[in-house]
């Protein structure tokens, strides 16, 4: 089952790219929506991104969890 659409793969049509599979369509920036390739990408936590947005959403805000929306810097400093 793919991991994007969840959909069935069939073997023609299957890729894992960080243990997940997933039909190669459906492996796409999640910012823009660029196809990627299995040499080309980059992920954070089961979402992929393609390099040019990926660090372009950690400049933003200066660290992968906030600039990714995933939780706030300071918020992860509490739950240490």
């Amino acid at each position: 089952m793919c991991s994007a659409c969840l959909m069935p793969v069939y073997p023609v049509e299957k890729m894992v790219a960080d243990k997940l599979i997933l039909h190669s369509n459906c492996f796409c920036c999640k910012h823009c929506n660029k196809k990627l390739s299995i040499y080309n990408y980059s992920a954070l936590y089961g979402e992929f991104y393609c390099p040019s947005h990926y660090h372009q959403l950690f400049k933003k805000k200066g660290n992968y969890d906030e600039g990714f929306g995933h939780r706030q810097h300071k918020d992860r400093s509490k739950t240490l």
